[in-house]
C-alpha cells in the first residue's frame, strides 16, 4: 500500500490544486497520510507569490534530505507556481539534488506517468506546461470538505501589474466554457454541497476569451439558478473590471454572498501607477461607495501592500486615508518582497526594512479599530453561519462563516458540520464573533 504525504503553500487556486493532485493519485493506488517520516511518496505544492512561502519551501525541503539518505526508494516531488519559473526551478534543482519529479501548474494530469517514468528509469523528471490551453478540465477533486468546494473558473492571468510573478507562472489568461462550469456546480450540489467558491486571478474578467462571449455577472446567474447550492462565493477582483452589472448582481441574485474581497494594494495614485494596477484612488473609492449605498450590509476586505518600492510618507499616508474612508472590514496586509522577473525587482529605490515595519505597524492600528466597529454593528443580531468546523482545543465549540464571511464560534454538537444554523451574537472582537444557536 504506497503512501503519500503533501504539504501545500499558497492560495486558495494551490488549495484546489491540491485537491486535484490527491484525487490524481488515489485513482492509481495511493493512500495519504499526514505523516511524512511513512510517506513512499512526498510533494511540494509551492507559491511564488511572496518570498516566505519560497523561504518555507527552502527550509522544509532541506529537511527531506534526511529521509532520502535513510529510505532510498523515497520519491519527492515539487510542483506549484515556483515550478513554473526556469530560473527559479533550476535553483531548486541545483540546491536540492534529491528531488525527483518537477511538474507544473498545468499538467497536474501528468502525474501518473511521471511517477511511472521514475520508477522505471530512476531519471529525474522535469515536465512543465506553461500554455494553459493544456490544462485538462478531466480531473476530479479529493474535495477537503463535502459542503463547500472551490470551482475554477479560469486560469492564468493577463494583467502583469509590477510586482507580481503570476502571469508567469501561471500563464495567459483562459476562462472555462460557462457549460462546463455549469456541469461541475450541478454535480456539486447532487452530492451536498452548499456553498461554492469560485476561482481565478481575475474573476470579473471572465469570459472575455470565449468564442461566445459572457460575462462574470451573466456566469454568476446561471449558478444562482442551481437547485441545492446556497451560496456563491468568488475570489478574487481586479478593481479596474468591477463594473456596475456585477454591482447589479450583489442586489438581484439571492444566492450570491455579501462579502466583496476588492484588492487595492495602495492608496497612493502614483504607486498605483508603478504598480500597473490601471485605476485611481478615486476610481476605487467610487465603487466602494456605490455598492455599500446599494448594499449597506455587505463586507468588503482587501489587499494592501505596504513598502512599494518608491513609497514615501506621503503614499504611505494616502493609503491610510483611503483604509479610514472605505472602512475595509478586514484586509491582507504584506510587506513588499522583491519577486525576480518582476517589474518591481528592478525599481533601484526600494524602502528599507526598518520603514517598512513601522508603517506596517501604523497600517494595522488604523485597521484594527475600523474592523472591531464593523463587527460590534452585528452584536445581538441573528446570522445565518454554515458550520465548518469544531475547535482543535474542544470538540463542543464549533466555528463557522456568516453569509458575509464573518467568522463565528459558538457552543454546538459537531452533527451540525456542513449546516446552516442561526446564531445570535452576544459577543465580538477584533476579527471574529461569538454566539449561540438559536
Amino acid at each position: 500500500m504506497m503512501k503519500f504525504h503533501i504539504s501545500t503553500f499558497g492560495c486558495q487556486m494551490n488549495e484546489h490544486d491540491t485537491e486535484k493532485i490527491i484525487w490524481v493519485l488515489e485513482k492509481i493506488g495511493y493512500y495519504q497520510t499526514e505523516n511524512r517520516h511513512e510517506a513512499d511518496l512526498i510533494i511540494f505544492n509551492t507559491c511564488a507569490v511572496r518570498k516566505t512561502a519560497e523561504d518555507r519551501v527552502f527550509g522544509q525541503l532541506g529537511e527531506l534530505q534526511e529521509l532520502k539518505r535513510r529510505n532510498p526508494d523515497l520519491i519527492i516531488a515539487v510542483c506549484g507556481c515556483l515550478m513554473q519559473k526556469d530560473d527559479i526551478r533550476e535553483y531548486f534543482l541545483s540546491k536540492h539534488k534529491h528531488i525527483d519529479i518537477v511538474f507544473g501548474t498545468n499538467n497536474i494530469h501528468k502525474l501518473p506517468q511521471l511517477i511511472d517514468r521514475h520508477l522505471r528509469t530512476n531519471e529525474k523528471i522535469v515536465d512543465v506546461i506553461e500554455d494553459t490551453r493544456e490544462i485538462s478540465e478531466n480531473i476530479d477533486s479529493n474535495r477537503k470538505y463535502s459542503y463547500k468546494a472551490f470551482v475554477d473558473i479560469m486560469y492564468g492571468c493577463n494583467n502583469f501589474c509590477s510586482y507580481c510573478i503570476v502571469p508567469y507562472t501561471r500563464g495567459r489568461e483562459r476562462s472555462r466554457e460557462p457549460e462546463s462550469i455549469v456541469r461541475e456546480v450541478e454535480n456539486l450540489a447532487k452530492t451536498g454541497c452548499k456553498e461554492v467558491t469560485l476561482l481565478g486571478q481575475n474573476v470579473n474578467s471572465y469570459g472575455k476569451t470565449l468564442d461566445n462571449k459572457i460575462s462574470f455577472s451573466q456566469l454568476l446567474s446561471l449558478l444562482n439558478d442551481i437547485d441545492g447550492i446556497e451560496r456563491i462565493r468568488f475570489m478574487t477582483s481586479h478593481p479596474k473590471d468591477f463594473s456596475d452589472d456585477l454591482i447589479d448582481a450583489y442586489k438581484n441574485l439571492e444566492k450570491l454572498c455579501n462579502h466583496l474581497h476588492l484588492p487595492v494594494q495602495s492608496g497612493s495614485n502614483r504607486i498605483l501607477k508603478l504598480m500597473n494596477r490601471q485605476y485611481t484612488k478615486e476610481q476605487y473609492l467610487e465603487k466602494i461607495y456605490k455598492i455599500r449605498e446599494l448594499i449597506p450590509e455587505i463586507t468588503i476586505t482587501t489587499d494592501i501592500i505596504v513598502g512599494f518600492p518608491g513609497e514615501t510618507e506621503q503614499d504611505f499616508l494616502e493609503t491610510l486615508d483611503l483604509v479610514e474612508k472605505a472602512k475595509f472590514d478586514s484586509a491582507f496586509t504584506f510587506l513588499y518582497s522583491i519577486r525576480e522577473g518582476t517589474n518591481a525587482a528592478k525599481m533601484s529605490d526600494q524602502v528599507p526594512d526598518d520603514v517598512k515595519h513601522d508603517r506596517f505597524q501604523r497600517l494595522l492600528d488604523t485597521l484594527y479599530p475600523i474592523g472591531l466597529e464593523s463587527n460590534r454593528k452585528l452584536l445581538n443580531s441573528i446570522q445565518k453561519v454554515l458550520v465548518e468546523e469544531t475547535s482543535k482545543t474542544d470538540d463542543n465549540i464549533l466555528s463557522g462563516r456568516t453569509e458575509s464571511n464573518k467568522l463565528v464560534h459558538f457552543l454546538g454538537n459537531k452533527n451540525l458540520i456542513g449546516e446552516i444554523v442561526n446564531i445570535k451574537i452576544n459577543n465580538v472582537k477584533t476579527f471574529t464573533l461569538e454566539g449561540e444557536i438559536v
